[in-house]
């Protein structure tokens, strides 16, 4: 098995794990956030909680996997516009907004692109100009984790375990660092090191930061929901930096043609 083929089998699984929300009375954090008071409110719970499931399962098997991971992009795409954009023309000034939504962007290009390379047609959403799309939006997710780092320093640099030291430090380098990556992809400077330096931050951020957390034993509902949106990114980026970004940027410039 080689790490392409194990980032998707981990991708998922981390769907399948995510249906263990609707126990907890809603479809997993990924799904968040959806006010109570939201017409079919349950109904949408257990809808999204089946749509986990399937594409997970889907996934796993090869007759199925092309028609899951089409699926679950088409899913994420409408649920991220229906219930997460709203807070960007709400609140385009906070940064907030923008980190919330780059979460399911994340979630969106690694689908999208799992999608376009099963698929044999290169037509509509398989297409170059679709991965291209694809993965402008993890450069922008990129960029927006990197500046929730230094626009939520309070938040940040208490999370670094006290045994690295720094925390201010370490705060801004992991912000640095997300913020150059998805800059490396955008600009198609260096759009697999990016990929490949991104899926590393994020990794020690779930295994430092959230697993001795969740290890603990003193967690709070904000501290499962975050791990659980750690970990899912986690699987993401790499299901993205074992793939292969565009090589031509995400807009598409045809060559010149000499006579």
């Amino acid at each position: 098995m080689n790490w392409k083929q194990a980032s998707r089998i981990a991708f998922a699984l981390t769907f399948i794990g995510i249906v263990v929300g609707v126990l907890s009375g809603f479809a997993g954090p990924i799904w968040q956030p959806v006010a109570e008071g939201t017409p079919g409110y349950g109904l949408l719970g257990y809808l999204s909680g089946l749509v986990a499931l399937g594409c997970g399962a889907g996934l796993l098997a090869k007759p199925t996997s092309t028609v899951a991971a089409l699926v679950l992009t088409i899913v994420l795409i409408l649920w991220t516009a229906v219930f997460k954009l709203p807070f960007i023309f709400k609140a385009p000034l906070v940064e907030g907004s923008y980190q919330s939504n780059a979460e399911n962007w994340v979630l969106i290009a690694a689908a999208w692109v799992l999608y376009a390379e099963l698929a044999a047609s290169g037509k509509g959403v398989a297409s170059d100009l679709a991965k291209r799309i694809a993965w402008l939006l993890y450069g922008l997710a990129l960029i927006a984790f990197g500046l929730s780092h230094f626009f939520y320093l309070e938040l940040t640099a208490p999370l670094v375990p006290s045994w690295l030291g720094l925390p201010v430090f370490w705060a801004y380098a992991t912000g640095a660092i997300y913020t150059v990556c998805g800059l490396a992809i955008l600009t198609n400077l260096a759009p697999r090191l990016g990929s490949l330096g991104a899926a590393a931050n994020i990794t020690l951020i779930t295994v430092l930061v959230w697993a001795p957390i969740m290890l603990s034993g003193d967690v709070t509902a904000m501290h499962w929901q975050e791990t659980v949106v750690s970990i899912a990114l986690t699987v993401s980026s790499w299901v993205l930096a074992s793939g292969s970004p565009p090589t031509t940027g995400w807009i598409h410039r045809p060559s010149p043609i000499h006579r």
